[in-house]
């Protein structure tokens, strides 16, 4: 998946009370799919694979993988579950509704079925402090209708909770690699205003508020962004003066002093190495391709 595209979006988002013993046919959805076990339980199979669910139980389907559900015969479960992909796909002129399960295996279109997350995600998990999970699901609770000129209001709610939703769930699902220190959100934001109002404090000041080490605070922001701190801050810097120098007039020594550079010789120098052209290139460059 194309990070550049990752904006995972419900479709269809609701509670569902098995009767005593109800099983589901062997189904496919073109989208995935999360079933919270918030009474009773069951049993789910997929792929060969059997897990016992109850009470907690959260279980993640990828879209276009075969399951099949089995309610317990004196407590049946109930699911509280959603249907999403993680980037939008349009299916509107082929189905009547956006979450499309498919029962049949051989009338599957695979063009259909939506992206894949790029990190494995466990298929079976269990979850502590189940009123905040139903708390979170019931925030974006839908019909399984696609959003019109009269719901696309209520739709911006919905898709606002069920962002926040995705970002808990994955904070809870994903190894502690691929998702940075909580801390680190608080102080980017804190950064980015700083270099926004020219405000940038010494780095000291930021690792000490955190209480951390220097190196440790390092790794830390690597990890959060994929750059060194002093390189993050450079390339904030530059991605302001490109914009400067496409739909501005300042000439190249301002757009350095507006955006902090010692001179416009390191502004320049900087430039060229992390963009293969000198400022005035770029801006020549750009201004010839529109």
């Amino acid at each position: 998946m194309d990070f550049g595209d990752f904006h995972p979006y419900v479709y269809y988002a609701t509670r569902y009370p098995f009767s005593k013993g109800q099983t589901s046919s062997n189904r496919i959805s073109y989208a995935s799919s999360l079933y919270l076990i918030s009474e009773g339980k069951g049993v789910i199979q997929t792929c060969g694979r059997t897990y016992d669910t109850e009470v907690g139980s959260l279980v993640y389907i990828p879209a276009g993988q075969l399951h099949h559900w089995i309610a317990d015969r004196d407590e049946p479960m109930v699911h509280v579950c959603c249907y999403f992909d993680w980037s939008y796909r349009d299916r509107r002129m082929e189905f009547i509704n956006p979450s499309i399960i498919c029962f049949d295996p051989a009338s599957l279109q695979p063009s259909l079925i939506g992206p894949t997350f790029p990190y494995s995600l466990p298929e079976y998990m269990k979850v502590e402090k189940l009123r905040i999970w139903i708390d979170f699901f019931e925030k974006f609770y839908t019909d399984n209708q696609y959003t019109n000129e009269r719901t696309y209001i209520r739709s911006l709610k919905i898709q606002s909770s069920f962002q926040q939703f995705i970002e808990f769930f994955l904070h809870f699902a994903l190894n502690e690699e691929y998702i940075p220190d909580p801390r680190m959100y608080k102080l980017l934001d804190r950064l980015d205003q700083d270099l926004l109002h020219g405000k940038l404090q010494p780095l000291k000041t930021y690792y000490k508020e955190l209480r951390i080490s220097r190196g440790y605070f390092f790794n830390l922001f690597k990890q959060a962004t994929g750059l060194p701190p002093t390189q993050y801050i450079i390339q904030f810097k530059i991605n302001r003066a490109k914009n400067d120098l496409l739909f501005t007039n300042l000439s190249i020594t301002e757009i350095a002093e507006k955006h902090g550079f010692s001179s416009v010789h390191y502004f320049s120098k900087l430039f060229s190495r992390l963009n293969g052209r000198s400022p005035r290139e770029y801006r020549e460059e750009k201004r010839d391709d529109s």
